[in-house]
């Protein structure tokens, strides 16, 4: 098991337990984090569930494909931190990870 922080709005921590490969998008949704819409369920057609990966951990995130970053060129807010939770999977070199949620996803 893993472990990755979604740091809410409010700077409010919340500690999730991960399995290997539990995709990020649907770790948000199966533990209430209610700040992850998915609107379009993980199909990387919109940027609901856009949030801010920590500077230390980007590196070890796969990169961004070309659609992803179109997407989230359609975010409220994006930033060099954003990413779409549903292209990522979580493994044990993303034990730890933090990400921070966006104020808005609309």
């Amino acid at each position: 098991m893993y472990t990755v922080t979604f740091v809410r709005p409010n700077g409010e921590r919340v500690p999730i337990a991960a399995e290997d490969g539990a995709n990020l998008m649907q770790l948000a949704i199966e533990n209430n984090i209610e700040e992850i819409v998915a609107d379009c369920g993980g199909s990387m057609s919109c940027a609901t569930c856009h949030v801010y990966i920590a500077e230390q951990w980007r590196e070890k995130t796969p990169p961004q494909g070309p659609t992803e970053a179109q997407m989230v060129a359609c975010a409220i807010d994006p930033s060099n931190d954003s990413r779409l939770s549903c292209q990522i999977h979580i493994s044990e070199i993303l034990d730890g990870l933090v990400v921070t949620l966006p104020e808005s996803q609309y």
